[in-house]
């Protein structure tokens, strides 16, 4: 019998898309986070749209919040999460803002807080922008931003923010 020390910890993913059917390029890579063995319990938020942040002329994101068990290092969930970019087409190339085809950004796992050169956690933007905290706040409205406040509460300095549901995912 294996015996492991490491514990479940909850973990949330903001997973966004403006191109190339992006409901449904969302909607595909919630599907494949809840098929992973690697995590446990995967909750997803509502699909919703909002105003793409960055320059030039855009369309769209479509957005939305997993939210499930880790039990691994935090650096282990973004490598992954970095993998499933790129099985979804994602090119990183250092331009930020940009039109994607697939973002997924770690958001929180469990109180940790971090910042190293490839990760910060919390995301360092995460309550500044209505397209995460409006779909978190239906997974968790109560939980605790490190360093930030609650979920429900942080709402308010994005109220200005335009974000339309569009419903469950397909």
């Amino acid at each position: 019998m294996t015996v492991t020390t490491e514990r479940w910890r909850p973990a949330f993913v903001g997973v966004g898309s403006n191109l190339d059917a992006p409901c449904e390029r969302v909607t595909a890579a919630l599907n494949d986070l809840a098929e992973r063995a690697d995590i446990c319990a995967l909750q997803a938020s509502d699909l919703w749209a909002s105003a793409p942040v960055g320059t030039g002329p855009q369309p769209d994101y479509i957005n939305a919040v997993a939210g499930f068990l880790w039990s691994g290092a935090p650096d282990a969930l973004l490598e992954m999460l970095l993998g499933l970019e790129r099985e979804h087409g994602r090119v990183r190339d250092g331009v930020r803002w940009a039109p994607r085809r697939l973002d997924l950004d770690l958001l929180l796992l469990s109180d940790v807080v971090t910042e190293t050169p490839t990760l910060t956690l919390p995301h360092p933007r995460m309550t500044e922008r209505a397209f995460v905290l409006r779909p978190l706040a239906t997974l968790a409205p109560t939980l605790m931003v490190p360093g930030h406040g609650i979920v429900s509460t942080l709402l308010d300095a994005v109220s200005d923010q335009r974000i339309d549901c569009l419903g469950a995912p397909a």
